[in-house]
């Protein structure tokens, strides 16, 4: 870590620690080639950690010089992780293989959408999709088979979108309806024009998909919603961050309920910080590690990124869920005891396992028993105002830029390391892992 950083957390482990946390990960199995083999994986953020806009950040390619051998081959599991939905996971695959200059397919990109292949209840049905980009190639990729966009909508019903006086119908005109009911919305991203998608999302929700109805406020609960990337504020090229799509849910939100007096009710969030991303990550990991034949098992992840709302949260979050899995699975155990032997024992709470068994019918259960973050410097974070605190007031007063549905916790955003930049990253987790490139 550079000299001018301070960090007043307990993020920085000691060596001891570190000596401990590679022996647990019992990283010294080999392959038949005798060269070592990982058992951890390592998720990397895009924005703000490996590039700004479409620059790579120099300390990128370092880092990456470390993570794939001569043959171009990684030594380690790696996937991508970006908020960002405008695009397919190809292109971005491509871009980045650009960027960095190294070959990354498009089974190690996970887009904030991605997760949405395991939502096949929807898939059949049809659904408004919002965002930029190849929004309608997306949909069907994803496995979405009709698929209405917002400007298919504006087309069939052009007297909606009045806000843009120029955009105005210059005849009297009639609505088309020749659109099947929407069923369901999906929100991708942030869209360009956000007075016509807000205008017009928010007229799909109070007519329960039928634009050529007038709006029933009172009609609750809505559609179903689900939306991919919370993130208030992404970093690019410029000196401040920029808005992200949870900017424009924040809009949407208030002004559905300005509308109706109720809350916005959302069937499914995705995208960092969401544990659904985390999941969908350990299962692109254990297939890389598969395809490797790397036997042993993927246990430690790491998680690097750039935002405390969604990029340490999340890894954080994960890293709970996955803590509260082993200790169901031990209570568990302590029962069987209990009832073999008669003895008293522990008893722990319980989780509730509904989201569980949705990933797993899809994913198989997880395998890793950590998700360290790891936080750098070249983003969205800046090391002159630290993580948000509670303490002397309010966690109401506290500025927290995550998601409505997400409460803030602190020890959610302490990231369990802080480095300068991506290199550093590596470096500092090879150390844990005791991991020497060959």
């Amino acid at each position: 870590m550079k000299g001018l950083l301070t960090f007043s957390h307990r993020a920085v482990c000691t060596l001891s620690n570190r000596q401990a946390a590679g022996s647990r990960c019992g990283f010294y199995g080999t392959v038949s080639n005798n060269k070592p083999q990982p058992s951890f994986g390592l998720l990397f953020d895009i924005d703000g950690v490996l590039v700004r806009g479409k620059m790579p950040i120099p300390a990128a390619k370092k880092a990456f010089q470390k993570l794939v051998n001569n043959q171009g081959q990684f030594r380690v599991p790696v996937v991508f992780v970006t908020n960002a939905g405008n695009c397919l996971r190809q292109t971005k695959a491509d871009q980045l293989s650009h960027i960095l200059g190294v070959p990354i397919t498009q089974d190690q990109v996970i887009m904030s959408h991605s997760p949405l292949r395991m939502f096949k209840k929807y898939h059949d049905k049809c659904v408004l999709v919002s965002g930029q980009g190849p929004v309608l190639d997306i949909a069907k990729n994803l496995g979405f088979e009709n698929v209405v966009s917002i400007e298919m909508l504006r087309e069939s019903f052009p007297l909606l979108d009045m806000v843009d006086h120029n955009r105005r119908p210059k005849l009297p005109s009639t609505p088309v309806g020749n659109l099947p009911k929407v069923e369901a919305v999906i929100l991708f991203g942030e869209p360009i024009r956000w007075e016509t998608n807000l205008q017009l999302i928010v007229d799909v929700l109070l007519t329960n998909g039928n634009l050529s109805s007038v709006h029933q406020p009172q009609t609750f609960p809505h559609l179903p919603l689900l939306a991919c990337n919370m993130d208030l504020m992404w970093m690019a090229e410029a000196q401040s961050p920029r808005f992200g799509h949870g900017a424009f849910l924040v809009c949407l939100e208030n002004i559905y309920k300005k509308i109706t007096g109720r809350e916005v009710k959302y069937e499914a969030l995705m995208g960092k910080p969401c544990e659904l991303t985390y999941h969908f990550c350990e299962y692109l990991i254990r297939g890389q590690a598969m395809e490797r034949g790397w036997k042993r098992p993927i246990t430690s992840l790491y998680a690097i990124g750039d935002n405390l709302m969604t990029d340490i949260y999340g890894a954080n979050l994960y890293n709970r869920y996955l803590e509260e899995k082993a200790a169901r699975k031990k209570s568990k155990a302590v029962a069987k005891m209990v009832a073999a032997t008669g003895s008293a024992g522990p008893i722990l709470p319980r989780r509730e396992e509904e989201a569980d068994v949705a990933w797993e019918s899809e994913l198989a259960p997880p395998a890793a028993t950590s998700c360290k973050s790891v936080l750098v410097c070249t983003g969205v974070y800046n090391p002159n105002t630290g993580v948000p605190s509670d303490a002397g007031h309010s966690i109401k007063e506290t500025v927290f830029h995550g998601h409505r549905d997400f409460r803030f916790d602190p020890a959610l955003v302490e990231p369990s390391h802080l480095v300068y930049d991506v290199a550093d990253a590596v470096n500092l987790i090879f150390e844990q892992e005791q991991f020497v490139p060959q």
